[in-house]
């Protein structure tokens, strides 16, 4: 029937599905037909060989009763509408009896209409293994509306489950853990095994740069909190870079401190961009190596950011009329980018508080740390000059 078709006619026949949109969700009854397969098959950006010409007029359907915006799918991933087998309705099935709204369905399969090919089994187990972590249903439909990709783009399900529960018998919490599934989810494309010997490399370092036992579990926590990237990294670079370090004449206990600092980001650097920034840092501020080793042991940054940026924020500085005095006093300030310094400047100019003569300190710190000194300067300012409620001595 389809063959006699007539272009026309088949055009038509698109336009009419395209407009059905029934207000309900479309019910689905569980079949036992289902077999436990790969959570996601491989996905690709373009139509594999054996893909059919034209989309799939039951999944363009489906999609637009559930009030899906198709327009969006072709332009940032049509080729998902090309599958033969999706499993639209029964995704939406399984994600309103998890209480997802309708609305949020839809915006959850236009921004990853990967879903469609996930299968209900492969879904609800998937919802099994992040309600492990999650305090409630209502947090794991939150997750999954803030971050379908992470939700259902796994290649491999198993290896997230013995994340987890590697992750929990270290001792991080649920909570960051679930950060993790969400924010960080390639850590869980590792094997378990991987990520257990990257742990065991970073206890064994902290551990023979004089930490102490005792310390290390914290240390090792809040490393992870911060920078769970890090497992993605293989053991060798960061050997390499705390080798380099102590070559620089930097103490176990100064690279110790170094390695607290900078928490991961220290194992993100290479042997050659360190050295780089540590010679133009001491070229500039025409220092001795151990002042030098002191200015970067006060802002770490110096070893962490590459030398174009060092150079950007420290002409940036210069242009407000700091002094490089004034920069190596309080070399921390090269933590703060450009903009971030006009922006504080400007604000304590109102106060009248001229920066080249005053101490960076008062630009220093984070958002909140900022407005809290620029409070107090604020208050000082505006505070009488004398107390009121004191008596005056008046001569009779």
């Amino acid at each position: 029937m389809v063959g006699g078709i007539g272009k026309g006619m088949r055009g038509m026949f698109r336009m009419l599905l395209l407009r059905s949109r029934p207000c309900s969700l479309c019910s689905y009854k569980k079949t036992e037909a289902f077999k436990y397969e790969p959570f996601l098959k491989c996905f690709t950006s373009t139509p594999d060989k054996q893909q059919p010409k034209e989309e799939n007029n039951m999944t363009v359907g489906s999609l637009c009763r559930l009030s899906v915006d198709i327009r969006k799918i072709r332009r940032a991933k049509g080729w998902g509408l090309f599958k033969e087998e999706t499993y639209v309705e029964e995704i939406a099935t399984v994600l309103q009896k998890l209480g997802t709204h309708e609305t949020a369905i839809a915006h959850i399969l236009e921004r990853c209409p990967e879903a469609i090919l996930c299968s209900p089994t492969a879904v609800n187990a998937q919802i099994d293994l992040w309600q492990s972590v999650c305090r409630n249903k209502n947090e794991l439909v939150t997750l999954i509306e803030q971050f379908p990709e992470s939700f259902f783009i796994v290649k491999n399900q198993e290896n997230q489950k013995l994340n987890i529960k590697f992750f929990q018998e270290l001792g991080l919490k649920n909570v960051v853990i679930s950060r993790f599934l969400t924010t960080a989810p390639n850590i869980f494309c590792n094997s378990m095994e991987k990520n257990k010997q990257t742990v065991k490399m970073l206890q064994e370092s902290y551990l023979n740069l004089g930490g102490s036992q005792a310390n290390m579990k914290v240390w090792l926590l809040k490393l992870l909190s911060q920078d769970p990237f890090i497992l993605l990294n293989s053991s060798t670079p960061i050997k390499e870079t705390l080798e380099f370090l102590q070559k620089q004449d930097f103490t176990d206990l100064e690279v110790l401190q170094l390695l607290s600092k900078l928490k991961g980001f220290l194992f993100q650097l290479s042997p050659t961009s360190v050295q780089e920034s540590i010679t133009f840092a001491k070229n500039t501020f025409k220092c001795t190596d151990q002042d030098l080793k002191e200015l970067i042991l006060k802002c770490p940054a110096l070893l962490y950011y590459t030398v174009p940026v060092l150079e950007e924020r420290i002409q940036g500085l210069l242009k407000e009329g700091v002094s490089l005095s004034q920069i190596r006093e309080t070399p921390m300030v090269l933590e703060l980018t450009p903009q971030i310094v006009q922006y504080r400047i400007r604000k304590l100019n109102a106060l009248g508080y001229n920066i080249r003569n005053g101490n960076l300190e008062n630009l220093n710190g984070t958002k909140k740390e900022f407005e809290s000194n620029f409070g107090k300067i604020q208050a000082k300012k505006e505070r009488p000059l004398f107390n009121p409620v004191a008596p005056l001595n008046v001569e009779d």
